[in-house]
């Protein structure tokens, strides 16, 4: 399964009807892309913050994440582009975006996917339509065109320690530094059923290997666009790689 329906279908659980666009937005487009090269071996996506030296993000970008960690819907809001995308099919628009997220629920998971998102840094895009965008990750933004993005993932950690299994105590297989990798399962269980941590089991020359799935990103997972205009940063996307 590809990621979209897997770890995708599991991270942004905000509506059904959403998962079933995504979903079917990956099913179109991977016979698509099945004639690109599989994940090319030893390939790197390094980590890239285009925005870090700019004041004024910084400052909203704080302001943004103290404002998920209470939960301030109002504040989400207040920051969305009326034209806001949040799903790879659905209307544009702050009413949309407020239910394919289901922010009118305690439980959104707008609250862990944003800061998630947030935290890996950024890269400018530019379309060809509309403004120049920060969209952070930057996974998908900088994702190499010859490499498959629904068999692939980037590693986005300095030295993670790939296991021979599902397990922190297993042996090490291999040391990677944001490499892209080829994906073959987005969720995978620790072996221990008393952990809660989830794998992701990747493909080396050496062998199958597992890494924790915090430290890879796959370039289709939701990320989040940005506008910096004269009244400051306004949300223009949190969608599958960014939407369009």
């Amino acid at each position: 399964m590809s990621p979209a329906s897997t770890r995708g279908a599991r991270r942004a659980t905000y509506s059904v009807e959403g998962l079933m666009k995504i979903t079917l937005f990956a099913a179109a487009f991977a016979g698509l892309l099945s004639s690109l090269p599989a994940v090319a071996q030893e390939t790197r996506l390094l980590p890239v913050d285009e925005a870090a030296k700019d004041p004024s993000w910084t400052s909203f970008r704080k302001r943004l994440l103290d404002a998920v960690a209470r939960r301030d819907r109002k504040f989400v809001l207040g920051i969305l582009d009326r034209d806001v995308r949040s799903g790879a099919e659905s209307g544009r628009g702050v009413a949309e975006f407020r239910k394919q997220w289901d922010l009118d629920s305690g439980s959104s998971p707008l609250w862990q996917e944003l800061p998630a998102a947030l935290f890996l840094g950024g890269a400018y895009v530019k379309h060809d339509k509309g403004p120049l965008e920060f969209c952070a990750p930057y996974v998908s933004v900088r994702w190499p065109q010859d490499v498959d993005a629904f068999r692939g993932g980037a590693i986005v950690a300095k030295e993670a320690l790939v296991k021979t299994a599902p397990s922190s105590v297993s042996d090490t297989l291999s040391t990677l530094s944001y490499d892209i990798v080829e994906v073959q399962d987005w969720e995978v269980n620790d072996q221990s059923a008393d952990s809660r941590q989830k794998w992701v089991r990747i493909r080396l020359p050496q062998g199958e290997g597992y890494v924790p799935e915090e430290q890879i990103r796959s370039p289709i997972e939701h990320t989040a666009c940005f506008v910096k205009s004269a009244n400051g940063w306004r949300m223009t996307g949190f969608a599958p790689g960014g939407g369009k």
